[in-house]
């Protein structure tokens, strides 16, 4: 159980570093075929279930031309089965622009599900606790 809650520690400090670093190609690896993903506290849409793919894309199409900053900490994992787990974890979101920001303080929901031994991402819910700045700069804030 111990090698399992790190290895999931480790793949969700993966994804937030993928957005960080660009690495759209490593973001992608931390996910199943397809997650349920939940943004409906940051853009006002229903939750949806995406491919991998689509989810990534979507995170280029908005995000790419910003520097961005995700600090992720407070992992606390609940591992259900041999082969599925969640995890609660606490995120900031820094997002920048020439002449403006937008940060978001929120709660992550991390479903994971172990595959060929190795844990991924198969949901993804976004609680907000608040934001600040010009949501405008990032466009899937609503």
């Amino acid at each position: 159980m111990e090698k399992d809650t790190l290895e999931i520690q480790k793949i969700i400090a993966c994804f937030a570093t993928s957005f960080d670093m660009k690495d759209w190609n490593g973001l992608e690896a931390c996910f199943t075929e397809s997650i349920y993903t939940d943004y409906s506290d940051l853009r006002g849409t229903p939750p949806q279930t995406v491919t991998a793919r689509e989810y990534v894309q979507k995170r280029i199409d908005s995000l790419d031309q910003l520097k961005l900053h995700h600090l992720v900490s407070n992992y606390e994992v609940d591992i259900t089965d041999s082969n599925s787990a969640t995890c609660r974890a606490s995120m900031v979101v820094w997002r920048k622009s020439e002449e403006e920001d937008f940060t978001s303080h929120c709660i992550y929901i991390f479903q994971l599900t172990k595959l060929d031994d190795n844990w991924k991402i198969s949901g993804i819910t976004q609680k907000v606790l608040w934001n600040e700045g010009t949501s405008s700069i990032h466009k899937g804030a609503k």
